[in-house]
């Protein structure tokens, strides 16, 4: 059973970074598409950002596009969300998933199989 632990939330002012990270139990997410989710009080869990198990595709949600940065270690079995310049608004509980596929062209967490338990990010103005 494939397991993934995030760490590295916390609070941080406006316009400050945050680094999260999120690591799997198991080889076989080395093979697997990676990716992260956060779900705000009161809303609808969203897509962040996910890359494929080469890092060789990124992609990112518009609203944290430049800001954001996405990157795996298939060493370590680790992959991490580098948070810079943040906002109120990213104030959420962020979720690390893996989904047993090469592709990242879905951005429902319905598509993605396993998750973290999640880790929160308040982000203070």
């Amino acid at each position: 059973q494939v397991q993934l632990v995030e760490s590295g939330g916390g609070v941080a002012q406006d316009g400050g970074s945050l680094r999260l990270s999120c690591t799997a139990s198991e080889r076989t997410t080395r093979n697997a598409a990676m990716s992260w989710f956060r779900q705000a009080p009161g809303k609808e869990r969203e897509f962040v950002a996910a890359i494929t198990w080469n890092g060789h595709s990124i992609t990112y949600a518009d609203s944290v596009k430049d800001r954001f940065t996405i990157d795996k270690d298939n060493l370590s079995n680790t992959v991490t969300l580098q948070m810079n310049q943040l906002k109120p608004e990213d104030t959420a509980v962020y979720y690390c998933a893996a989904r047993a596929s090469y592709y990242i062209d879905s951005r429902n967490s319905k598509d993605w199989g396993y998750w973290g338990q999640g880790t929160q990010v308040t982000v203070s103005s």
